[in-house]
């Protein structure tokens, strides 16, 4: 304990650089505050101080904060503040306590130019710059946590390197539940202090001050604060300048706590005047009702003694009470007045409130019972503090909870006067079996201990989730910086671990607590670690956890949900969660509740049912009883009027609104469209207490209760439409309200969002994705607020249960019309239901739904290959000649594993309805039709020049008729077709070797998903392939289909094609970095009938050359690629006859090399006499006339079809369907 210095060495106001001594109205500091000062001011170590209530604890916090702005003293002592480089934090364990400290510090920092900053939940206007410009940020540990939990998305964290003075009052809070988030907090700031890029900040060297009521253990909280022993002081009772008396009474209990706490009223008159003496005394009671009537037993009971009322002492008292009592409003309290007793509460208005205070502060009025708020809030103090029972009703759990024992020492701090007594008494009744934890709180020996535990995986999930515990070693490190780590060491039997463990054993349980808590936020995917277990990293879902505030229980309830849950799923997770484990099923609640759940007059959404889907007759869960609360205050006029369930059910939509606004965001980012809506249904619901369907949706405006909405409601009015309709004078008419009460709702319709609808509109069928035009459009005028609505748009597809769109506006302020595209998977043969939804923010009743059907049919059949689970290319092909329409298709992820193989892409081919049943009998195994959703994309195969590709989608995408989709190709229609797309063809020069018969066919190539192929080594036959490292998997193949499949590896790797069969092709590619040359080689075997490829692609500077052999049965088909940004597709059918004319390779094989390049450039094509190769080089459209001599195309085709099938070698032509399908 520290010494106590001699009282005539008092400190002066005046040892204080002048610009700081007009902060405190006094000369001289007390002995406590006097020893405490060289350390305050004069040094910038850590400090712990527990000291008794009322000993002046304040005034050292304020010698800290001067310490710390000294730093902006000028050498001749001038001070020039820099707003917000230096930020003091001050954590008190309430918001009552902040707001008296926010008052105070206001009146003396502020002629300093101070800037104090409130952040509670009672004050939530302030935005990022206001943080910043703070000197001082007065808060709460909760809501400090969950401010710097947002502050990662928010970037409100930006603030913390500023950091250089926290202040901890009420430090003993550690040991309520609440004080684990006090330690989190706490923890967080000095790992932050610790990184290395805040050694320059201020953060790197902050200061902690830490003051407490009376404890055992100082020693524990100063190591953890890092406090040197000379920052470490501990006071005791002699340090209080009013000397107390404490007392603690033990009750014996009643059949509930509500009744036990009316029976204490009738001891406070006797122990008010055993120990009150006839002097002011502070009545504490748990509740308003409480305090009010323990006011009206203590006055009755005086007034009935006459004139010997002990709380009158003379004539005079009596004549300033009367006349104060004209002037109360409130005629219970005017009662008690005139007897020399009052009460104080919320309930009361300010002019009451300022009535009481100031008869209490003059002594006129004697007695005053009030509720545990004054303790924190106006500084009344009193001779003698009772507190009436040490319960009170907690609203949000709904049950009487014991005080918290920072609420206890607050108000034992108003017993005792300084200018009026010197001796003052405190009276504690409560529980017998409560007594000793009361007397222990009183003597300063309960000893203080860590809360983290049992909530240790949500915070170390905070720390993550900020980045602050990047791995497991700084998460280990965090525990390391915890008070726990502190307490587990000197009590470990208190957190489960062996007494007398080795400290090397002991250290790795600790680093095994960690380890524990990590493995378990992996396993319900709320964080990634790596290989090694080490590297931790954040995901959406601990994101959620952390910036909710919920439980790691509730997240996992959440986690599993599946991706189509309805309403009442939703709310059987919201019954389980571990938010409201506390409610419990009383016996006689359970009558009531069965008759809620029977229903007869089906009021109910959803009921109690067995699993036969019959009700139950009788609840018999908490689930079941919450369940049930929730429904019938959704219904907006609920059956339930006992005071305890109606708390709950308060507790129930108040901790069912955050769980559901989470659950909103996670199917979101699971893109569940079906939960995602029904979560904002149910937030919305929870937060007005309406269903959607409730006949009393105008409860939702302010002024109108049940009562007014039940007479709405039986003159047809029940929604909003409807109100906006009535005139004013019916509402008056219908409600028994005077004027202008219709034009008061009238206006409150304004505080509505706008109006808005929603219009779908079919834009086209394009790369096999339907394009849908979302328009929305504000159909009243937008009213100009201050409060800003918000709502989210929704697009989903229901077949896929798969949100397309989401996006959260500002209803308000969007720019009408607004309109988005969306490109929705449509399947061949099936139909797509698209909805949109507009889900408006906090009220129910107004969200807009709309329902589009999409319908695409096809005469052509697609067929796929083998293929795995992946975005898959869309084929599309002209319109004009009736190849087969723009398709969409998604593989399924059990179909994919059953049929893998080496190929990283799928491969189409396109089927024309001519194929006999034989053909498609023919047909390759395993193959299957389109039917499922993806995103495939099929290289159209046409007769356009590059430079008109972009003109070909635009009259693609446009939707035709359904009549005019598909022609049948004739004679007439063909040529028709050849000379309307061969207008600004070059013109070609048959070489002398060529024959006319030849068709030059031009392969359009088509961005794909993919780069290029390669060839394993096991799929080729004796032909000098280059190896591959792969083994390959054989696709089968048709006689008349020849499919190209390929394998997608990194950029490093080699790609595979391979095609066995009747004609097998050879393909092998690499792929380099794109200054590097890809080589593509095919190299046949030396039988006949076999195909030979190959492809170079030289960087973008160099040309591409491709070139064919052709043996006597063979076509040849090459690509060249100049962009590195684009990937190719090739399709290809082996033609059911053969169009080539008969003769040696020599003489009537072509080769043909082709070279991409700007679509504003012309392409020239020729035939070389000096060697059978069609070759291609980039020329200009005017050299290409000058070069060369017209060539007829229709005389060219007519001279095809003209051929007769050449039976003699089995040859054979192409006929005209097959040239044009392969086209």
């Amino acid at each position: 304990m520290g010494s106590l210095v001699d009282p005539y060495a008092l400190r002066c106001v005046s040892d204080l650089p002048p610009p700081f001594r007009p902060v405190f109205g006094f000369r001289y500091f007390n002995s406590l505050q006097s020893e405490c000062f060289h350390v305050c001011f004069f040094s910038d170590v850590n400090m712990v101080i527990s000291a008794p209530t009322g000993s002046g604890k304040t005034v050292l916090f304020e010698l800290c904060i001067l310490r710390l702005l000294s730093r902006f003293l000028s050498p001749d002592l001038r001070f020039n503040l820099v707003k917000g480089t230096l930020k003091t934090i001050y954590i008190a364990p309430s918001k009552a306590l902040v707001q008296e400290k926010l008052r105070d510090w206001n009146t003396k920092l502020g002629p300093l130019g101070i800037n104090c900053l409130e952040m509670t939940g009672d004050n939530e206007f302030y935005n990022n710059k206001a943080i910043h410009d703070a000197d001082l940020i007065l808060t709460t540990p909760e809501k400090f946590d969950s401010m710097s939990r947002h502050g990662v998305r928010d970037g409100r964290l930006g603030f913390f390197s500023d950091i250089a003075l926290v202040l901890i009052d009420e430090v003993h809070l550690l040991n309520d539940p609440r004080g684990a988030a006090l330690e989190a907090v706490i923890s967080r700031i000095k790992m932050l202090s610790r990184q290395g890029n805040m050694k320059s900040s201020p953060l790197a060297n902050v200061r902690f001050i830490a003051v407490s009521a009376t404890i055992p253990n100082i020693e524990d909280i100063a190591e953890w604060l890092l406090a040197p022993p000379e920052g470490v002081k501990r006071f005791g009772e002699e340090m209080r300048p009013v000397k107390l008396t404490t007392k603690v009474f033990g009750y014996a209990p009643a059949k509930n706590d509500f009744l036990f706490e009316r029976r204490l009223q009738s001891f406070i008159y006797d122990i008010l005047m055993q120990h009150s003496r006839g002097k002011s005394a502070l009545v504490f009671c748990s509740t308003r009702k409480g305090a009010q009537e323990a006011a009206q037993c203590l006055s009755q009971t005086g007034a009935s003694l006459g004139y010997s009322n002990p709380f009158m002492q003379s004539m005079q008292q009596y004549e300033h009470l009367r006349e104060a009592s004209l002037t109360c409003s409130d005629k219970q309290l005017q009662a008690c007045i005139v007897h020399g007793v009052g009460f104080h509460n919320g309930g009361l208005c300010l002019k009451d409130r300022n009535l009481v205070e100031g008869l209490f502060l003059k002594g006129d009025l004697q007695i005053l019972c009030t509720t545990n708020t004054l303790a924190h809030g106006v500084n009344l103090p009193a001779h003698t503090v009772v507190i009436k029972s040490t319960q009170f009703f907690n609203k949000e759990k709904g049950l009487y909870v014991e005080y918290e024992r920072s609420m206890v020492l607050q108000m034992c701090g108003r017993a005792g006067r300084p200018p009026f007594d010197d001796t003052g008494t405190i009276i504690i009744m409560t529980r017998r079996e409560t007594v000793h934890l009361y007397e222990n709180l009183l003597n300063g020996c309960e000893m203080v201990e860590s809360q983290l535990l049992p909530c240790a995986v949500e915070h170390l999930n905070a720390e993550i989730v900020q980045l602050t515990v990047a791995d497991i070693s700084l998460a280990i490190e965090w525990i390391k910086c915890s008070y726990l780590y502190i307490r587990i060491k000197k009590n470990p039997e208190n957190y489960g671990v062996k007494r007398g463990t080795p400290r090397d054993l002991l250290e790795k349980q600790i680093q095994g607590i960690c380890v524990e808590k990590i493995h378990e936020l992996v396993e319900y995917g709320l964080i990634l670690t790596d290989e090694y277990a080490f590297l931790l990293q954040p995901l959406e879902p601990g994101k959620l956890m952390a910036k909710f505030y919920l439980k790691f229980d509730t997240m996992k309830l959440i986690v599993k949900a599946s991706a189509c849950c309805s309403l009442e799923d939703l709310l059987h997770i919201i019954c389980h969660s571990a938010e409201i484990t506390w409610i419990q099923l009383r016996r006689n609640e359970k009558k009531v509740l069965n008759d809620i759940n029977t229903d007869k007059d089906g009021r109910l959404l959803f009921h109690i049912v067995m699993e036969n889907g019959k009700r139950k007759k009788r609840v018999q869960t908490r689930e079941d009883k919450i369940f049930l609360l929730a429904n019938d205050c959704l219904t907006g006029d609920p059956l339930i009027h006992d005071l305890s369930l109606n708390q709950e059910m308060n507790s129930i939509c108040s901790n069912g609104c955050r769980i559901a606004r989470c659950m909103r965001e996670y199917f979101i980012y699971k893109k569940s469209y079906r939960s995602a809506i029904n979560s904002m249904i149910l937030a919305n619901s929870l937060h007005q207490k309406l269903w959607e369907r409730s006949p009393f949706l105008l409860k939702q405006l302010p002024g109108i209760g049940i009562v007014t909405a039940k007479a709405l409601k039986s003159a047809g009015i029940c929604d909003f439409d409807t109100l906006a309709a009535a005139d004013a004078r019916k509402i008056e008419s219908v409600t028994g309200r005077n004027y202008p009460f219709g034009n008061h709702i009238k206006e409150l319709m304004s505080s509505l969002p706008p109006k808005i609808d929603i219009h779908i509109e079919d834009a086209g069928n394009r790369l096999g994705k339907s394009t849908i035009t979302v328009t929305l459009t504000r159909l009243s005028q937008a009213i100009q607020s201050n409060k800003r609505n918000f709502a989210d748009m929704v697009v989903g597809s229901e077949e896929d249960n798969v949100i397309l769109f989401h996006e959260k506006i500002r209803t308000q302020e969007f720019h009408s019309p607004y309109s988005v595209k969306v490109f929705v998977p449509c399947p061949p043969n099936a139909r797509v239901t698209l909805k949109a939804d507009l889900i408006f923010e906090e009220y129910v009743g107004l969200d807009v739904h709309k329902k589009h059907i999409i319908s695409r049919e096809d005469d052509l059949h697609v067929t796929k290959a083998h293929g795995i689970d992946k975005a898959e290319p869309t084929y599309n092909l002209p319109a004009e000649i009736c190849l087969v329409s723009s398709r969409t298709i998604r593989t399924s992820r059990s179909q994919s594993r059953t049929e893998q193989s080496p190929l990283s892409k799928e491969v189409y081919v396109i089927e024309d309805d001519a194929v006999t049943a034989l053909e498609k009998a023919d047909n390759v195994q395993g193959t299957r039709k389109f039917n499922n959703l993806a995103s495939l994309e099929v290289p159209s195969f046409d007769l356009l020049s590059e430079e008109e590709y972009g003109d070909m989608q635009a009259a693609a995408s446009t939707p035709e008729p359904a009549e005019a989709e598909c022609k049948s190709a004739t004679s007439n229609t063909i040529f028709d077709h050849i000379r309307k797309k061969s207008k600004d063809f070059p013109t070609l020069v048959l070489s002398k070797s060529m024959d006319s018969s030849y068709e030059p066919l031009i392969l359009k190539k088509m961005k794909t998903s993919r780069d290029q192929f390669g060839v394993e080594q096991s799929s080729l036959h004796t032909g000098g392939v280059t190896p591959m490292d792969s083994e390959p998997a054989e696709p089968r193949v048709s006689p008349t289909n020849m499919l190209f499949t390929g394998k997608r590896n990194s950029p490093s790797e080699k790609k595979i094609m391979t095609t066995p069969g009747e004609s097998p092709l050879r393909f092998s590619g690499e792929n380099d970095s794109p200054l590097e040359k890809s080589k593509i080689l095919i190299n046949a075997p030396a039988e006949n009938s076999h195909l030979q490829l190959a492809a170079k692609r030289s960087s973008p500077s160099e040309k591409s050359k491709m070139t064919t052999t052709l043996d006597e049965c063979s076509l040849g088909l090459a690509g060249g690629k100049d962009r590195p940004l684009e990937k190719s597709n090739i399709l290809i059918r082996t033609p059911v006859e053969n169009p080539f004319e008969k003769g040696t390779p020599a003489e009537n094989s072509p080769q043909f090399a082709a070279k991409r390049d700007s679509p504003s450039e012309k392409r020239k094509f020729s035939f070389s006499s000096s060697l059978p190769c069609f070759q291609a080089e980039q020329c200009t459209k005017q050299e290409v006339r000058a070069a060369y001599q017209p060539f007829n195309i229709e005389e060219y085709v007519k001279d095809i079809l003209r051929k007769p099938k050449d039976s003699e070698n089995g040859d054979s032509f192409l006929n005209c369907r097959s040239v044009f399908s392969f086209l």
